[in-house]
């Protein structure tokens, strides 16, 4: 070969064949180097090394597919079940002498591991040779451990062959499926590059899968762990969500009205885009029917909406905002609302900011609401992890410009309230709603406690919701102990009545 056959240099970036993760790299494997991946049986290393030779046949560069461990037939199902198509791909089925059953092959000398090993390594060599390829997927070094019977004569043959493959401007990915007890380090220094993917099993659910890159030099690339699923079509990688890598986009000053008067006056005259509201408060109190006032005025101004929800249904959500006069079906079929059911049991974090995400920067949604962030709690494996992912949701949401509610449900109907977990730091505005008893009659109230922003109205307003949507009165008075859910009435009372008593 000339070296016109080699575009890329010197260690140069290659596509790994998913955008995500090259994303994660800061531009792919690095050219004429060995990657090692490794990761447990089932954990994704073969499917993630065939998106890697299937990126490079499509580009018309030359694949080569080394298995110790998979048949031939094996991986073309693999290939198969996802939709891919293995031709010009060449697959090179290896069987080491010592463990093929041909016993004119087999040795029969006790102390035979050089010679075996030797003729395997001298076999992957000759294969590269024929080939001459310029990506090699190596699969896997477990069987190469075993021939070598020693940790020092493993890494030299590895050695040896890391070479060869650098001498033929090979990229290559060697696969380990970690089945020695402890990690064996020597590998990762002998690697240009490491990657570990890893699935854990959840005490219910499915289970979670994620990625971490332990290495790559010469590269910053994106630490920490990214969480990842295998689905048709092979692995879908969702890198970490780091605010600070996406700055501020300099959006111009809108504020978000509500439609109802009342509303907005409660609310400093409407909230502010870029900013995040935590409404909260019990079941029932009316959360989600609050946040869609906000959505259906959005919709009205022809914005795109991204609403996901933890507890209903879209069939129930559906039926439930028509009956309240917040039909927003046709929106939905125009692609400007968008509503996601989310099963906290069956979904990892990173899916979920995968999924917002790609409406804010892919379909431009302009306001994002989370129903309920009691349900998104139950996808995060401990509380502290849940706070710092909001954390840097919020943040990005906000330096997009996003409006973002995050509602949450409080433990408890009446009475005392307790939080599953306190977002009010995270939030710049908090609206809060409460049931409250009055002559036998159980009714609503809300306050703003909090707006970052700009000034607001400090006092309580009764709301009711009935089939015509929400109503919001004037300043609840003659009340006190209304946030307790036990009020005593000391003055005169102005309530709201129901329509049909207007």
């Amino acid at each position: 070969m000339t070296e016109e056959s080699f575009p890329h240099r010197g260690g140069s970036a290659i596509s790994t064949g998913l955008a995500s993760l090259d994303y994660i790299l800061q531009g792919g494997y690095a050219f004429n180097r060995v990657h090692l991946i490794e990761g447990e049986p089932g954990s994704g290393k073969t499917t993630l090394g065939l998106q890697f030779l299937l990126d490079g046949q499509s580009k018309g560069e030359r694949c080569l597919y080394i298995t110790l461990s998979e048949s031939r037939d094996e991986l073309v199902q693999v290939a198969e079940t996802h939709g891919w198509d293995m031709h010009g791909i060449e697959i090179f089925e290896l069987v080491p002498p010592e463990l093929s059953l041909d016993v004119d092959r087999e040795q029969s000398i006790v102390y035979s591991s050089d010679l075996e090993l030797g003729e395997t390594v001298r076999m992957v060599m000759d294969e590269v040779d024929r080939v001459a390829p310029s990506r090699i997927v190596f699969d896997s070094l477990s069987e190469i451990r075993l021939l070598a019977q020693g940790p020092l004569r493993f890494r030299r043959q590895l050695l040896a062959l890391k070479h060869y493959f650098a001498q033929r401007h090979c990229t290559a990915l060697f696969l380990d499926d970690l089945t020695q007890t402890n990690d064996d380090l020597s590998l990762h220094s002998l690697a240009h590059g490491v990657l570990r993917l890893e699935q854990i099993a959840l005490p219910y659910g499915t289970e979670r899968r994620r990625l971490r890159v332990y290495k790559m030099r010469a590269r910053q690339f994106r630490g920490g762990f990214h969480d990842f699923v295998i689905r048709p079509g092979g692995l879908r990688i969702f890198p970490r969500l780091t605010a600070g890598a996406h700055p501020d986009e300099g959006y111009a000053n809108r504020v978000a009205t509500s439609g109802i008067a009342e509303l907005d006056t409660l609310t400093g005259g409407g909230i502010d885009y870029g900013t995040s509201t935590l409404v909260i408060g019990p079941s029932g109190s009316g959360k989600t029917t609050l946040t869609m006032q906000y959505v259906i005025t959005a919709l009205g101004r022809n914005e795109h909406v991204f609403f996901v929800s933890f507890d209903e249904t879209e069939r129930v959500f559906m039926q439930r905002a028509a009956g309240l006069g917040m039909d927003v079906s046709e929106q939905a079929n125009h692609g400007r609302f968008v509503f996601r059911q989310v099963d906290p049991a069956e979904i990892s974090p990173g899916e979920l900011t995968g999924l917002i995400r790609r409406q804010v920067e892919q379909h431009g949604a302009t306001v994002v609401v989370l129903d309920s962030l009691s349900g998104y709690q139950h996808a995060m494996l401990e509380e502290k992890y849940l706070l710092l992912q909001m954390h840097e949701i919020v943040t990005y949401l906000n330096q997009q410009g996003v409006l973002t509610f995050l509602v949450l449900t409080q433990t408890g109907m009446i009475g005392t309230m307790q939080s599953p977990v306190d977002l009010t730091y995270l939030s710049d505005s908090v609206m809060l709603l409460r049931f409250f008893e009055s002559d036998g009659d159980i009714r609503r109230a809300m306050s703003f406690l909090k707006r970052r922003t700009g000034p607001h109205e400090t006092t309580l307003r009764e709301f009711r919701i009935d089939q015509s949507g929400i109503r919001v009165g004037p300043k609840l008075s003659g009340f006190r102990g209304v946030l307790t859910g036990t009020p005593i009435f000391e003055g005169e009372e102005r309530l709201l009545k129901k329509r049909s008593d207007d």
